[in-house]
C-alpha cells in the first residue's frame, strides 16, 4: 500500500468570513489587532468574544465606545445535523446589537444565519459562513471594506443603533407614563 493510500483523509473546515466597517477606520485604527486576510483555525468548543477588553476578547476593537465585551459567537450542532452552525449572543448592557433587522439586547442569543449584518454603534459586520466537515475545528478570516457594508450590498438603511443605550424596546431603564393635559391632545 503508498503513502497515498494510507493518508487520512482532509476534511473542509467552516469558516466565518467577517467583513468589517467603521466610518473611522483609516484615521482611529479601531482595527489594528485584527488580523485581515488571513484565515485564523479555532477549537470548534471556543466560545469567540469580541469587544475591547483583550484580557477576555479574541478579537479587540480598540475603541472606549465599544464594550469590554460588546458579542460572543459560539459554535454548535443541531440536533440530527451534520451542519455547524453558530449563535451569536449581545454581551452588552449598554447597546443592542442588530443581527440582519432582529435586535439582541443583553444576553439575548439567536441562530447566526449563514449571510448576515451584525450593527452596533457605526460598526458593520457582514458575516458569512462557509460550510466544513470538521466537528474539531472552525476558521475566521476578516475583511476589512472600504465603503459601507449597507450601501455596497444594498441592505435596508437604518439609523445606526446609538452606542449609549437601546435601538427601541430593550431598554433596561424603567419608563413611566407620561401625565398630560388633555388639551395636548
Amino acid at each position: 500500500m503508498s503513502n497515498f493510500e494510507d493518508a487520512d483523509t482532509e476534511e473542509t473546515i467552516t469558516c466565518l468570513q467577517i467583513t468589517v466597517y467603521h466610518p473611522v477606520q483609516l484615521q482611529s485604527g479601531i482595527f489594528q489587532s485584527i488580523r485581515f486576510y488571513n484565515r485564523e483555525k479555532l477549537p470548534s468548543s471556543e466560545v469567540v468574544k469580541f469587544g475591547r477588553n483583550s484580557n477576555i476578547c479574541h478579537y479587540t476593537f480598540q475603541d472606549k465606545q465599544v464594550s469590554r465585551v460588546q458579542f460572543s459567537l459560539q459554535l454548535f450542532k443541531k440536533f440530527d445535523s451534520s451542519v455547524l452552525s453558530f449563535e451569536i449572543k449581545n454581551m452588552s448592557k449598554k447597546t443592542s446589537l442588530l443581527v440582519d433587522n432582529k435586535e439582541l439586547c443583553y444576553l439575548n442569543k439567536i441562530d447566526l444565519p449563514d449571510k448576515c449584518m451584525v450593527r452596533f454603534g457605526d460598526y458593520q459586520l457582514l458575516i458569512e459562513k462557509e460550510d466544513g466537515e470538521s466537528l474539531e475545528f472552525f476558521e475566521t478570516q476578516f475583511i476589512l471594506s472600504p465603503t459601507s457594508l449597507l450601501q455596497e450590498n444594498n441592505w435596508p438603511l437604518q439609523k445606526p443603533i446609538p452606542e449609549d443605550g437601546c435601538y427601541s424596546s430593550c431598554s433596561t431603564q424603567d419608563t413611566f407614563p407620561t401625565e398630560m393635559d388633555e388639551n395636548e391632545l
